[in-house]
């Protein structure tokens, strides 16, 4: 894991540079238009209740979320000059972030999604106009910050991306060794994962999300989601896993390292062909955190590192490796920033020099610390309570059985 850490050498112009490592965060920034009705909402009629502009888009959330833990980004994205543009920006700018890399020009709409929520927080219907960031986030514009990609320790593309973009992006971090991160956004968009399946490190679907990158793929219909309709129907974390299984199957043969499984109150599922290589935690390298010292060692110190390194696998086996972290208990307030807040915490994790089982603690807390705030990501973390609350679910982290090749 050297590559996540180093500082690199840059030559621009003739001079020698030295480039601080920074993540690489490449998508969306979006103006989420959030309406809540106080009483559950008739159809043809207005409701009364409460409509609030929010600072959203996975990939600005993600990078919020792990700007706040510590990790220093850079987000490569863009935005219009317009209303909803402005709010991102000058929010962006006032968190002392860089804007260089966030493209910006008359002919761009700004990326807004609206969204409609039930009485109790959940998402009942949403429209999102997000063509903008398809078409002017191009691998022409992307290219022109290969520079800090070649020095990132991780790149991560959401799949608001086209095709096209997301495939160079992830091709340019491959051929420099960086791991790169997909991170699905939407069942029909997590598709996307087709082009460039092949360089990705890491990928983070929910169920569905799952089912859909596993049929595309496939390049047939042969797996189906869970029915969950049914409420007095209770699936254990090892049936539910045996049904998730030959989906999860695909996304590792095509040659994703690490899926990262969501399944809301169900907790989260690590998998990987054999014990992957980010599961070892070498706290003996010199400064492996970076900049980001408090996280790592608070954490490290909390939750021992190498906890699953003994498992009897290598890398690539014919046997998964799997393990199930149970979800933690909140007071919800709004669930959209959850799963975005689960990657950025486990990024900020990994940018640190935690491994992966540490790291998907962290991100576990802060989805949690997430859904307990008003707006996407929380205004701030508290690191005593992310500690805490990734302690808990660290040592309630289990193996699964482990699964053969199909």
């Amino acid at each position: 894991m050297d590559s996540l850490h180093r500082h690199s050498v840059l030559v621009e112009d003739g001079k020698v540079k030295e480039v601080e490592a920074e993540a690489v965060i490449i998508g969306g920034m979006v103006l989420d238009i959030h309406a809540t009705p106080s009483v559950p909402a008739n159809p043809r009629t207005t409701t009364p209740g409460k409509v609030n502009y929010m600072l959203g888009g996975v990939a600005r959330n993600v990078a919020e979320c792990m700007s706040k833990l510590g990790t220093r980004l850079h987000l490569i994205s863009a935005v219009g000059l317009d209303m909803p543009g402005n709010l991102l920006l000058e929010h962006w700018k006032s968190a002392g972030q860089s804007l260089e890399g966030i493209q910006r020009c008359q002919e761009i709409e700004t990326a807004v999604v609206s969204n409609i929520f039930d009485v109790k927080g959940e998402l009942a219907a949403a429209v999102a106009s997000v063509e903008a960031i398809e078409k002017f986030l191009t691998p022409e514009w992307i290219q022109k910050f290969d520079y800090k990609i070649g020095s990132a320790p991780v790149v991560m593309v959401d799949a608001n991306l086209s095709p096209p973009a997301l495939e160079a992006s992830c091709r340019m971090a491959a051929e420099f060794g960086v791991p790169v991160w997909f991170e699905p956004v939407s069942v029909v968009k997590s598709k996307r994962v087709v082009s460039a399946v092949k360089h990705i490190t890491f990928a983070s679907p929910n169920e569905d999300e799952l089912i859909a990158m596993a049929n595309a793929l496939s390049s047939g219909d042969l797996f189906r989601s869970i029915e969950k309709n049914n409420k007095t129907i209770k699936f254990s974390t090892q049936s539910l896993f045996h049904m998730l299984n030959p989906a999860i199957w695909v996304l590792l043969e095509k040659g994703i390292k690490v899926v990262i499984v969501t399944l809301g109150p169900d907790g989260v599922f690590l998998c990987s062909k054999g014990v992957p290589r980010f599961l070892k935690n070498d706290s003996k390298r010199s400064n492996p955190h970076g900049s980001n010292s408090d996280l790592y060692v608070s954490i490290n110190s909390n939750c021992p590192p190498n906890r699953f390194c003994k498992a009897p696998m290598v890398e690539g086996s014919s046997k998964m490796f799997a393990v199930h972290f149970p979800a933690l208990p909140a007071s919800v307030v709004r669930l959209t920033g959850a799963g975005d807040c689960l990657v950025g915490g486990t990024l900020a994790s990994i940018c640190a020099g935690l491994d992966i089982v540490q790291s998907l603690a962290v991100g576990i807390a802060s989805a949690k610390a997430a859904v307990e705030s008003e707006t996407n990501a929380p205004s701030a973390f508290s690191m005593a309570k992310i500690t805490g609350d990734a302690k808990s679910v660290y040592f309630a982290s289990k193996m699964l059985s482990c699964q053969s090749m199909l």
